[in-house]
């Protein structure tokens, strides 16, 4: 890396005196023989490492970092990071003061390295009473197109997504739950790259672009959610859909005992999907095998295991734009075809539990009640009082977090615009007074809601990732 390299162009990369110096990144570039240049407002080493031969790491080896105290750098992070494995590629985003963003992505040489990571520095204490937040990146590579004629079947859509957009790899397609002969309105394209998806977006995204005289909706596709390979191991509860809205829950468990009879220990149905849950895990994944493409009442259903929700990481994969806490999975859209949902319900979690029932709500912090009895003394108690894991919704808990902060409360603004279709669509902004003056004087997520709940909880996610440790 030689001078200009640190140095940067218009001034982004200037390095101030202090804990990061030119000198220390010299230093850590002799050390490692990683190579660092810096380009459209990010900081790259590495990507290939020294020695490397043959094309980058697959999917799933890049986990991104957030939380990243602004004046540290590479020469205190890289160090850190290489405890789970050999880095790939490390890229740090830029200010152009020479700060750093915030955060950054480091790519593993393998999945295995970068789960590791997740689990030894995520929550991570970089600095006293600093504390990092670590989770998975993903390329997106997936796109939600709505608004498609519904009559439309997946070949007619897959042969005109080609004609309209480069490296389309394959179209998802759902059929619709009361009409299995017509599609929901919608689907998924997937590209060879996220080069070739973002190209595609730019390409579609105006809102006159029209597909059989249609004009479309486009939109990044919510990822399917990561759950560790350990935890995969031990799910015995499977996801079946494509059923129809007529078929019974009796006739599910009837079907799935076939094959081993008494192995189900009971089925839960909405709408045209069910969660199977066997007593064993051997059962299950059997039944995953033979039951997978079988009809039942007349419809050809597809079977996989369910992925358990992962509540620790998704305030934090929210601020990598991975996933939107008030997007609709297809537990909620089971009630709401005609809604055009962007993530792909392909392996959804499961259901949130209440009192030992199953709720088609989507899964949060499980919860209890207990009964009050006559003669129970109750104490008078404040919020504030209480821990930070006493709190599911975002707004209180923002509210809790200004107070243990000794700060004023957060000011909401609203603001809202009207979409293609005419709905109204929201959006917080949310000021901190007691920073409001420093480097972030707002924060406000990129997305926006049709409720005013939804946008409120959204806003005060996207704010609580944004400060220091929950």
């Amino acid at each position: 890396m030689n001078e200009e390299n640190i140095d940067g162009t218009n001034g982004c990369s200037k390095v101030r005196t202090g804990t990061q110096n030119e000198a220390a990144l010299l230093a850590l570039m002799e050390k490692t023989g990683y190579n660092m240049v810096q380009e459209n407002g990010q900081r790259k080493f590495g990507g290939p490492p020294p020695g490397w031969e043959g094309p980058p790491p697959p999917r799933g080896c890049e986990v991104f970092v957030g939380k990243i105290p602004r004046d540290m750098y590479e020469d205190e992070l890289v160090p850190v990071f290489e405890r789970a494995g050999k880095i790939y590629e490390f890229r740090l985003m830029m200010e152009f003061s020479g700060e750093n963003r915030g955060y950054a992505f480091v790519m593993y040489t393998t999945k295995e390295e970068a789960q590791l990571a997740i689990r030894i520095l995520n929550n991570y204490e970089i600095r006293p009473g600093k504390f990092i937040g670590v989770c998975v990146s993903l390329d997106n590579c997936r796109l939600f197109i709505g608004a498609i004629p519904k009559e439309k079947k997946k070949e007619e859509i897959l042969d005109e997504m080609k004609k309209v957009t480069e490296g389309v790899v394959d179209v998802i397609v759902y059929p619709s739950a009361t009409d299995k002969t017509k599609n929901r309105g919608f689907a998924f394209v997937e590209y060879e790259s996220h080069r070739a998806a973002a190209m595609a977006r730019r390409k579609l995204i105006p809102g006159t672009f029209q597909l059989w005289g249609h004009t479309i909706q486009v939109d990044w596709a919510d990822p399917e959610k990561e759950v560790d390979e350990e935890t995969m191991q031990r799910v015995k509860v499977l996801y079946v859909r494509n059923l129809m809205i007529s078929t019974t829950e009796e006739t599910i468990k009837a079907e799935f005992n076939k094959f081993k009879p008494g192995a189900v220990e009971r089925v839960k149905k909405l709408r045209d999907y069910a969660f199977v849950h066997f007593f064993n895990r051997e059962d299950a994944v059997a039944a995953m095998s033979v039951m997978n493409g079988k009809c039942i009442d007349g419809a050809s259903i597809e079977v996989t295991l369910a992925k358990p929700v992962n509540k620790e990481n998704t305030w934090r994969q929210q601020l990598n734009g991975q996933i939107s806490p008030n997007s609709e999975n297809l537990i909620v859209f089971a009630n709401k075809e005609e809604s055009h949902p962007k993530t792909l319900g392909k392996l959804p979690t499961l259901p949130a539990r209440l009192n030992g029932q199953h709720s088609p709500s989507p899964p949060e912090v499980e919860r209890c009640t207990y009964p009050f009895y006559p003669g129970i003394k109750l104490t008078p108690i404040s919020m504030y009082s209480l821990k930070s894991n006493h709190f599911n919704s975002a707004v209180m808990h923002l509210d809790y977090y200004c107070n243990k902060n000794n700060w004023a409360p957060p000011e909401y603004y609203l603001y809202s615009t009207t979409s293609q279709d005419g709905k109204v669509l929201l959006v917080y902004k949310i000021v901190i007074p007691a920073i409001a003056n420093g480097s972030q004087s707002y924060f406000m997520p990129d997305k926006l809601c049709t409720t005013l709940e939804d946008a409120k909880e959204l806003a005060a996610q996207f704010t609580l990732l944004h400060l220091g440790p929950f």
